[in-house]
């Protein structure tokens, strides 16, 4: 049985994320077990795991830390895939400027940063577009990914954040939307995906993704 693991640490849309993973079991014929846990043996007996986070990227840092997700991220990512969403992704990074700053865990080279945070921020049209972004935006994928299958390219996810991730390797960049400027949606590295957008509220291509993540054995080639 292919079991997933949702880790709990207490600040994620856990039990959103767990009914989308069941739902696109039951529609795929996979034979799922998903578990929410911040149990650090329940994770690692896991055969996927997803890093998800919602609010403040200092509290949710606070709470990795005080629970030992850290290490248990860091100890499950050498090898099983991963899939992290929205905060889950930001805390990959080194730091967030969130909250004055922020280390993270440094997993992936690059920063958080706020929308609009050298000035005013504006569409193409020079219209000011609101922080948060809130809604639906066209993702444009940078490359091929296991987890793009069957999700054409511009397609439409849902986004609710006021900070985004600026990465120092375009190479790791799987996909970019724009809200005033060019922003990270999406990174990959070897078994490690991470998604500024909520698949499990971006209805059928988010439900493809995670479709294919229930099916991903973690390699790129």
């Amino acid at each position: 049985m292919n079991t997933i693991a949702v880790i709990d640490y207490g600040m994620g849309n856990l039990h959103s994320v767990a009914k989308a993973l069941e739902h696109v079991a039951v529609r795929s014929g996979n034979e799922v077990r998903v578990q929410v846990s911040g149990e650090a043996a329940t994770i690692l007996a896991a055969d996927r795991i997803i890093f998800p986070g919602v609010g403040a990227i200092r509290d949710c840092m606070a709470e990795i830390r005080r629970l030992g997700v850290d290490e248990i991220v860091r100890e499950a990512i050498r090898s099983k895939p991963m899939l992290a969403i929205c905060v889950g992704m930001q805390a990959l990074m080194q730091s967030s400027e969130e909250n004055g700053h922020v280390d993270c865990l440094g997993l992936f080279e690059g920063r958080v940063r706020r929308f609009g945070g050298g000035g005013s921020l504006v569409d193409a049209e020079g219209n000011r577009l609101k922080v948060p972004h809130m809604g639906w935006n066209c993702v444009q994928q940078k490359t091929a990914h296991p987890l793009w299958q069957g999700i054409a390219d511009n397609s439409r996810f849902y986004f609710v954040h006021s900070y985004y991730v600026e990465s120092a390797d375009a190479g790791e960049v799987a996909g970019v939307a724009e809200y005033g400027i060019e922003f990270t949606a999406a990174l990959q590295r070897e078994n490690i995906f991470a998604v500024q957008f909520h698949p499990e509220k971006s209805q059928h291509v988010g439900l493809q993704l995670l479709e294919n993540f229930l099916e991903w054995d973690g390699s790129i080639a």
